[in-house]
């Protein structure tokens, strides 16, 4: 297993889609929360938003540069065929799998702790000069970091379960951003009780509950919803892990 781990590390380094599908994502977060809180502080009018929610305002955005990497790690090797190779050197497909899962969890983990802690820091220094900034100490904040970290480790693993079981680059990149943007946002218009309890619990509208400081009465909690956004990505990462068995090649 410590050799199939190495062999992957050096397949994710060795690439120049990881640097740059990282770095994208760094500069979206970044980004998108520095234009806010320079135009919070330029402004005039009151905004409903802490220095938290203007920290990760490009959570979303990032989530889907974390899932196309998480899509590359394994369908490049179908593209290109070397998958191939790679099989014949580990026999053994589950222990692949989890060699991948394993080496991208813990890099996309460390990169979206290094990415939040950032830009977080980096925001209150802007907004602290009008009175909306947001410190470790304030209720929440901390347990919705440590939330937005595994938001975006998540969605990766969701990009990556979705890559092995379609295999296909574009399929499987436009079935995340399906899965993570457009169809939870289609599923708050499905009518009456049934509608509103497939809304709440469909992946991201219950996963970015662990990233939210307050959540209604009648919502998920946030532990609560980053478990069903797991049990997302369990269940199609199980579906993917049986058929890289029974599939050839």
């Amino acid at each position: 297993m410590i050799d199939v781990l190495a062999s992957e590390w050096t397949k994710m380094r060795s690439v120049r889609s990881t640097m740059w599908t990282y770095a994208a994502g760094f500069l979206l977060m970044l980004g998108f929360a520095l234009l806010i809180s320079i135009s919070a502080v330029n402004t005039k009018e009151p905004i409903d938003m802490s220095g938290f929610d203007i920290a990760v305002a490009g959570t979303p955005f990032v989530s889907i540069a974390m899932a196309t990497l998480g899509v590359l790690v394994i369908s490049s090797e179908y593209r290109t065929g070397m998958i191939r190779t790679t099989l014949q050197a580990v026999p053994q497909r589950l222990t692949l799998l989890s060699a991948k899962i394993l080496v991208f969890t813990v890099i996309t983990a460390l990169f979206s702790a290094a990415t939040t802690a950032v830009t977080f820091f980096a925001v209150q220094s802007i907004l602290s000069g009008k009175g909306l900034d947001s410190s470790l100490g304030d209720p929440e904040v901390l347990r919705a970091l440590i939330g937005t970290v595994l938001f975006l480790t998540a969605s990766g693993l969701l990009g990556l379960a979705l890559g092995a079981l379609i295999r296909h680059t574009p399929g499987a990149i436009l079935s995340a951003v399906a899965l993570l943007l457009i169809v939870p946002q289609l599923s708050q218009l499905l009518p009456g009780a049934w509608g509103a309890a497939v809304s709440k619990h469909f992946t991201t509208n219950a996963g970015s509950k662990v990233m939210a400081l307050q959540t209604g009465a009648e919502s998920l909690t946030p532990w609560q919803g980053f478990a069903v956004y797991a049990a997302w990505v369990a269940v199609i990462m199980v579906a993917a892990a049986v058929l890289l068995r029974r599939r050839d090649a």
